[in-house]
């Protein structure tokens, strides 16, 4: 007798996923970055949008730019556009999936200790620089914010969720000097998009515009529940 287990988690199904969405970024011309999750707490003590209260703080840290587990991914893309740009290397396309953290003492219960903590997978995608460069056939093209809001569609659309799905609320933070919230129609958020305030950029030494799209993965997953999605290997 043989038998054979095909059942999927909604662990195996978002492992797919993301597989795929790698594979359509990486076709567009995106580079995979890996960043660290510890960070540094001065990115967080002025920050309107993700508040040093809000912050997972280590008990022992190593050093102060490694004392806090990020809130968001955008400084990791922006430290290694920096490193990128003083290589020489100007013309950036980079995605990342990777947990964000969030404390919020106010769901505090006697007894649960990790009730006020959140984990969340985010994906983040950068864009700066040109898109064409040096090309005999076609003159240099610089990066837009509505080319970065052109690839956060098409990946929703990969992923079963097409645009009468959501819809876009203008914004402008701490982050963003103008902003896009994603939303479905229900309420449920699924990620910002925007041209980066400039006053971070500033931090990190870099003098040319910045995209950032950060959408909430564990959202989507939640959200394509109700979506058949077809794919092959």
């Amino acid at each position: 007798l043989s038998s054979n287990l095909s059942y999927q988690t909604l662990t195996d199904k978002s492992n797919n996923l993301q597989n795929l969405i790698s594979e359509q970024l990486t076709g567009a011309g995106f580079n995979e970055i890996m960043k660290n999750s510890l960070t540094k707490e001065s990115y967080y003590t002025e920050n309107e949008s993700y508040s040093g209260s809000h912050c997972v703080y280590l008990l022992n840290p190593l050093s102060t730019d490694l004392n806090v587990m990020r809130q968001t991914l955008i400084y990791g893309g922006l430290e290694s556009i920096a490193y990128n740009r003083n290589r020489k290397n100007a013309d950036i396309k980079f995605y990342e999936f990777g947990n964000c953290y969030y404390y919020d003492a106010s769901k505090k219960v006697e007894g649960d200790n990790l009730r006020e903590y959140t984990e969340e997978l985010h994906l983040g995608l950068w864009l700066s620089g040109n898109n064409i460069s040096g090309s005999w056939a076609a003159a240099d093209e610089k990066t837009s914010v509505y080319q970065l809001k052109a690839y956060v569609e098409n990946l929703l659309l990969r992923l079963g969720i097409p645009a009468g799905k959501y819809m876009y609320t203008q914004f402008s933070n701490y982050i963003y000097s103008a902003g896009l919230n994603i939303e479905t129609k229900a309420g449920r958020r699924l990620g910002t998009l925007g041209i980066v305030n400039k006053k971070l950029l500033k931090v990190q030494d870099i003098n040319t515009e910045v995209y950032f799209a950060e959408l909430i993965w564990d959202a989507l997953m939640k959200e394509i529940k109700k979506h058949a999605i077809t794919y092959s290997e």
